[in-house]
């Protein structure tokens, strides 16, 4: 976390949505990223961008899936590392502000959530299993916040880039608040929605150095809020 970050953790606006005539207004600029992942290899931009919404399409038969699951280094580094996982990327989503800066998203009046591209190969592993993963690695009964990171940047979220894959996943958070809720847990607070109908209906890029943070930092601050329960078995 930012100084900044740290600083305003504790104040109540934080947790309230910005609504879009009250964002700040970003700019047109998009942020460099490198060419491609530091660990996997391969590109963490699409080759082009039909449908507008930032991620793009890398073909080859790959499926993409936008996770916000609390401070975004340390989800990175969980999906960087499942089999079938193309490539990663961290940026921010949800929110209403064009091109972000890590700075204006702490403030609270971006709107977006930290969030993480995962794009994979559906042969290796489907939408499902990455879904578990992400289940298990936060916890999505809190709201607005992971842990001590409070604001509306730690919000959990599933970004779709389909209305059927926003089905699926609406689906398996029917199932893993079954297990909430047999554990005494409250209900999951995810917010669960395509892409296209979240804030600016885009995906904006980190800032490079956020990118794979914890391989550049291996002793760098890794929030994981789980539950410690187990999304149920096929």
């Amino acid at each position: 976390m930012s100084w900044l970050d740290q600083l305003l953790s504790g104040q109540s606006h934080k947790r309230r949505l910005v609504s879009a005539d009250q964002a700040l207004p970003g700019r047109e600029a998009t942020v460099p990223v490198a060419p491609e992942h530091l660990l996997l290899h391969h590109p963490m931009k699409g080759a082009t961008d039909p449908d507008g919404n930032g991620i793009g399409e890398f073909g080859d038969g790959l499926s993409a899936v936008v996770l916000a699951g609390g401070c975004f280094w340390g989800i990175e580094e969980i999906f960087w590392q499942v089999p079938g996982v193309y490539t990663t990327a961290v940026g921010y989503a949800g929110g209403h502000t064009a091109n972000p800066s890590y700075e204006e998203v702490c403030t609270a009046r971006t709107g977006h959530t930290e969030s993480v591209l995962v794009v994979f190969d559906p042969s290796v592993i489907d939408l499902e299993g990455v879904l578990r993963i992400f289940w298990e690695s936060h916890d999505p009964t809190q709201e607005m916040r992971q842990g001590n990171d409070v604001g509306t940047q730690y919000r959990s979220a599933i970004y779709t880039v389909s209305e059927s894959d926003a089905g699926l996943a609406r689906a398996t958070a029917e199932k893993f608040g079954a297990v909430l809720a047999d554990a005494g847990l409250s209900p999951i607070a995810t917010e669960i929605k395509p892409l296209a109908e979240a804030g600016a209906g885009r995906f904006y890029y980190a800032e490079d150095y956020h990118q794979q943070y914890l391989a550049k930092n291996p002793h760098g601050y890794r929030c994981h809020a789980a539950t410690g329960l187990h999304y149920p078995a096929a």
